[in-house]
């Protein structure tokens, strides 16, 4: 029978309450924020474009921090990491792939959204010993079609948002309806929870180097998922005007065994507008 050490702080749960700490690797200082019991397998979070440590949401990261090690992290040149923003999809994955071995993992699991998908993409590629299930979430393969035109998509949608006085958020991740725009407000809501420790918001230069990116990687030749042998799942909702939809199904056609999963009468945020039926699913996934 082992003794429990009661001085042991407690696991913290709460994306919340995740203190954010830093490491430095090839001369980038990383921000990140741990939660979830130590131990395992961890899940690495790859965030969206222009997102930060903050734009998370909690309802998705609690749940699978019940049981697992969650990890999320700022890219360079984002929120919180030094260094600037790299001008492609690949050398975002290089450095993601720094920041992993920096914390001295060798095997982990990724959640990504959007942006996060392609980078996630990108890195499986190129390592593929260092993934071991893979969730894609509101994205598509290099190459997807229509990619390219998410700067245009999200331009206009700051627009509309700024003459509304709304986050763009609620007018890029979720249908402009009835169901759409209370679970758009609810999400935007959730991201406020967390009112200590805050991270510093996207600098408009790095939104702009995202957005180039995204293009470069859209108008670039896709590459070769049909290699990947990780179990897959990819979700999405059924109108999404960021990354269509049309290219979740893509990806799922792409990597063999994969699982997918299509929201109804939802957008880019399908999986944050029904948080209670994608983060079970999500877990379950990851816990098989």
């Amino acid at each position: 029978m082992s003794n429990t050490d009661t001085t042991h702080e407690p696991v913290i749960t709460s994306y919340a309450k995740a203190p954010t700490r830093t490491i430095t690797a090839g001369g980038v200082t990383y921000a990140y924020r741990e939660l979830g019991p130590k131990g395992g397998i961890p899940v690495v979070f790859f965030v969206h474009l222009a997102a930060t440590l903050d734009n998370w949401d909690p309802r998705i990261i609690d749940p699978i921090a019940e049981h697992r090690h969650v990890i999320t992290f700022d890219n360079r040149g984002v929120g919180a990491t030094t260094g600037e923003v790299p001008g492609s999809i690949e050398a975002m994955a290089d450095d993601a792939y720094a920041f992993i071995r920096a914390l001295g993992l060798d095997t982990i699991d990724v959640f990504s959204f959007s942006l996060g998908g392609f980078i996630a993409n990108d890195l499986v590629v190129k390592h593929p010993d260092l993934v071991r299930r893979l969730v894609l979430t509101g994205t598509g393969p290099r190459g997807g079609k229509d990619i390219d035109k998410v700067a245009g998509t999200t331009y206009l949608d700051i627009l509309r948002a700024t003459l509304t006085r709304s986050d763009p958020k609620e007018f890029l991740f979720f249908n402009r309806n009835a169901t759409g725009k209370p679970a758009a407000k609810a999400f935007v809501q959730r991201l406020q929870e967390r009112t200590v420790d805050r991270d510093a918001p996207i600098t408009t230069k790095a939104f702009q180097t995202q957005l180039k990116a995204i293009k470069k990687f859209g108008r670039s030749a896709p590459a070769d998922l049909s290699k990947l042998t990780q179990p897959t799942l990819i979700a999405n909702g059924d109108n999404d005007r960021m990354v269509p939809s049309a290219l979740s199904e893509d990806l799922h056609r792409r990597i063999t065994g994969s699982e997918l999963v299509i929201y109804p009468d939802s957008g880019h945020g399908g999986i944050f507008q029904f948080h209670d039926r994608f983060a079970p699913v999500a877990v379950e996934f990851l816990t098989r």
